[in-house]
């Protein structure tokens, strides 16, 4: 029982810590997305698509710019909740993490799924296939019209964990 509960906690830990380093990197990219030059580039970190209707923009009917009330109203009661972000643990395989700014409304939506379990294809989410590096694949699609963007990380390791992250551009 005990080790059993230990295991539990220590996988919502390792949650956790993926998400927080996943917001931390994302985050980052978008910062530089508003320095640079809005040159369309077509690596799998910068593929823009502003012409097409995204193939994944929600998480379960929850979208961008939704209220946090609209939210939960979907996904229901969250394990750990506060003004700025909630966190949802559906299965041992299944969580997500949905942050909010100032005005309570989803900047990010961000969902692990451990071992790959659950996991949609990266076609249905990125319309393509990932790319490979150091044994991780990603790959990353703007909608700069729609003012977000998409992306789909499979990490390399032993804990295979795939991350489905959509986040809200910064705007200019």
């Amino acid at each position: 029982m005990i080790s059993k509960t230990r295991n539990l906690v220590l996988g919502g830990v390792m949650r956790a810590v993926y998400f927080i380093a996943a917001v931390v990197l994302l985050s980052a990219a978008n910062l530089m997305q508003a320095q640079s030059p809005k040159a369309k580039a077509t690596s799998a970190f910068n593929d823009v698509r502003a012409a097409e209707q995204p193939l994944y923009s929600d998480y379960k009917g929850v979208r961008i710019g939704m209220t946090a009330d609209e939210a939960r109203s979907k996904l229901g009661q969250p394990s750990l909740k506060s003004d700025d972000q909630d966190y949802y643990a559906f299965s041992d395989s299944e969580t997500a993490q949905i942050a909010y700014d100032a005005t309570h409304k989803v900047t990010i939506i961000s969902v692990d799924y451990v071992g790959g379990v659950g996991a949609p294809d990266p076609k249905t989410v990125v319309g393509r296939d990932l790319e490979a590096k150091n044994g991780a694949e990603y790959r990353m699609v703007r909608y700069p019209s729609l003012g977000f963007w998409v992306s789909y990380n499979r990490s390399a390791g032993p804990m295979v964990v795939v991350t489905i992250t959509i986040q809200k551009m910064q705007k200019m």
